[in-house]
């Protein structure tokens, strides 16, 4: 194997490059965006709960990374049931968080900073403590008619749920309300009655929800659970399916073809498009709208003509994981890309709030290969807050465990269904709670790990994650990644690689190892690339420094090492 070291020029250039694209139309696409789970990113108050004015302290942050937007998880009033996804107010901030103010002072210093703020939204269902559902409870018009309620089934002489349906928290998707007399559906809690868009009153309600935050300042939404939205007005049980390993009442074990994906959804989003198109031309900038729909990939792709400038692509996230194949990834990717309809582009998702750390999903050898290989595909990249720096999971007891989820999974199931360990406090240093709040106690506990894995100790590394995702925004930035062409190649059955080329540019060729074992391979024949490439970045523990000129006849990767070359 032949490496010479080349001086930094070529680096540099890069950076310039980077610096140099324009993207003033369109600014989502290949940029990254960053999702903070407000709970768990920074407590101003000392409180053991993030809040606004931490955010806000800690914009420099995104300033630094380089990222184009910051996506923020539920701020609404909530009674927290299920840690703001629970709404009773659409269009206030909990006091857990701040207030409108600090909002509206977050907004503010993001914009000036050049950043762009995308706020979660939750229509499929409110707080059952909403103003809303307390009225419907009682019949108080017009409100009567704003949830789905059904009376149930009586069998000899007993009263049953109105069908079979299932919440994706386990147990019946109904709910029997004593004052009312009927059942209420809840996909999710019990604590979270489903809306009923059949109403036009809810519909209304719910645009004017997304125009008060329009109006101050948000760049854009992300959809939850949008393809919930709509059910079957008949109601029929849902089809069984033939899993006896899960429990009789857990949500897989029905096929939810009536209570999910229905195509009144795409008619929806598209009225909601219009609400953002007029803002959009008010401030000169386009404002998107992200959906999460964990559905199959023809559903998804409707997202894309509905309005949706990012219908989430979650193949990094399930049901792919540390088992899967190089052949698995490359199907799946090619499978994206080449659905896409003309004139938009993908997206690529390195983690969230509901899946496992990528550095947990993958193993901390294989994690940075998945944040390199969102920055080398074309379209945005997504990043879940602490996964520039390899946060990852921490064990929960159940006594520990708060995520309704978990807890309704009760304690020899909790681990199966808790999303607890990926929402620890961010790791800011190796003070008290990793900088994270001055109170030893936080509302999750943070990882032990912090004293070693923290930004702070991060920053000063140039060899660290952090160092690394930095030189990835810059890249996601560069002409090559917005224009140029893609292969997604196999270097044998054990290395997967893209490369991307541009007419008269240096290709820019990832290459990643999906095994536990050192390869020697050459990458030349298999992916017609140079055969002297510059190392842009390789994966924390590679042991391959940046700058190095490499033979691509004969590249050593070690065990689940990824590396970034340039022409």
């Amino acid at each position: 194997m032949s490496i010479r070291f080349l001086s930094l020029a070529l680096l540099v250039i890069f950076v310039q490059q980077a610096a140099a694209a324009s993207k003033t139309k369109e600014w989502w696409k290949d940029a990254f965006i960053y999702q903070i789970y407000p709970r768990s990113f920074m407590d101003s108050d000392g409180d053991g709960v993030g809040d606004l004015k931490g955010i806000t302290s800690k914009l420099e942050h995104f300033v630094d990374l380089n990222v184009s937007a910051i996506w923020i998880s539920p701020i609404y009033v909530s009674p927290m049931a299920d840690f703001g996804y629970d709404v009773s107010n659409f269009t206030d901030v909990d006091p857990t968080f701040g207030t409108i103010m600090d909002f509206a002072n977050l907004t503010a210093k993001a914009k000036a900073l050049g950043l762009r703020v995308i706020l979660d939204f939750v229509p499929n269902h409110t707080s059952d403590k909403h103003p809303w559902f307390l009225n419907s409870v009682k019949k108080v018009k017009p409100y009567d008619d704003y949830y789905v309620w059904m009376d149930g089934k009586l069998v000899n002489g007993t009263t049953y749920p109105p069908n079979n349906w299932l919440s994706v928290f386990g147990g019946s998707a109904w709910k029997f309300n004593a004052e009312r007399g009927q059942y209420y559906l809840h996909q999710f809690a019990t604590g979270q009655p489903d809306l009923n868009y059949h109403n036009l009153a809810v519909i209304a309600e719910i645009e004017a929800a997304l125009t008060f935050w329009l109006d101050h300042g948000v760049d854009g939404f992300r959809i939850d659970a949008i393809n919930y939205l709509f059910e079957d007005t008949e109601y029929p049980d849902e089809p069984e399916l033939w899993k006896p390993d899960l429990p009789a009442d857990d949500y897989d074990r029905l096929d939810h073809i009536y209570s999910r994906d229905q195509v009144e959804t795409y008619t929806l989003l598209k009225a909601w498009r219009k609400v953002l198109d007029t803002h959009s031309k008010k401030d000169k900038e386009t404002k998107i709208l992200l959906t999460e729909a964990y559905t199959n990939l023809p559903l998804t792709m409707q997202y894309y003509d509905a309005g949706s400038n990012i219908p989430m692509n979650f193949m990094f996230m399930t049901p792919l994981d540390n088992r899967s194949t190089t052949r698995d990834f490359k199907r799946n990717i090619d499978t994206w890309i080449n659905n896409v309809p003309k004139g938009h582009s993908p997206n690529w998702i390195v983690g969230n709030h509901d899946q496992h750390r990528v550095a947990t999903r993958y193993g901390r050898k294989r994690a940075d290969g998945f944040l390199m290989l969102s920055a080398v595909l074309p379209g945005t990249g997504i990043i879940y807050y602490g996964d520039e720096i390899g946060m990852e999971d921490r064990n929960m007891t159940f006594k520990e465990t708060v995520d309704p989820a978990g807890c309704n999974a009760g304690s020899q199931r909790y681990r199966l269904k808790s999303r607890d360990p990926e929402r620890t406090p961010y790791q800011w240093d190796n003070t008290t709670s990793a900088g994270f709040s001055v109170n030893n106690k936080t509302w999750l506990p943070v990882n032990p790990n912090y004293k070693t894995l923290n930004l702070a100790a991060q920053k000063t590394d140039p060899s660290s994650h952090y160092s690394l995702f930095k030189k990835l925004v810059a890249l996601k930035k560069m002409p090559i990644m917005d224009t140029g062409e893609v292969q997604v190649i196999l270097v044998g059955y054990e290395v997967m690689g893209v490369v991307r080329k541009l007419p008269d540019t240096p290709p820019v060729v990832l290459l990643m190892n999906f095994e536990s074992y050192a390869l020697v391979i050459d990458a030349r024949t298999w992916m017609n690339i140079p055969e002297e490439m510059t190392v842009l970045v390789a994966s924390v523990g590679s042991g391959i420094p940046s700058g190095v000129v490499m033979d691509t006849t004969e590249i050593l990767l070690p065990a689940g090492a990824s590396v970034i070359l340039m022409g």
